[in-house]
């Protein structure tokens, strides 16, 4: 499996994955448990993303083509947080909701961060 092509192809899916874990975790994020806001989806997300990079890792040894998936997330959530048409928006909300859209950030992109952190930790030793 050392075809380029093959290589493109799944990076490049991997990359759509990740935009696809942003737009699912942050339409799903407004969940409630109760009457408490339970962000659950914001983990998985973070736990989606996790799992995006290690497989880019497999396919890959460039760091910056392994933080492809994170950096297709967080280019999503960065439009995400744009107002839509008629002033509609994702993150946002009362009370705590006001800050979901860190919350979402914190927890989506800790688990593959710290991946990548320790990934160049151990690479360069």
């Amino acid at each position: 499996m050392n075809d380029p092509a093959v290589r493109a192809v799944v990076l490049a899916l991997l990359a759509v994955d990740g935009v696809l874990s942003a737009v699912a975790g942050a339409l799903l994020l407004p969940f409630f448990w109760g009457s408490v806001p339970f962000p659950i989806s914001a983990l998985i997300s973070g736990l989606v993303n996790l799992a995006l990079v290690w497989a880019a890792s497999y396919w890959t040894v460039s760091s910056r083509l392994i933080a492809l998936p994170l950096m297709t997330w967080l280019a999503t959530v960065a439009v995400l947080t744009l107002g839509g048409p008629g002033g509609d928006v994702i993150f946002g909300g009362p009370g705590v909701m006001g800050y979901s859209v860190l919350v979402f950030l914190f927890l989506g992109a800790l688990p593959p961060g710290v991946l990548l952190w320790w990934r160049t930790r151990v690479g360069d030793t």
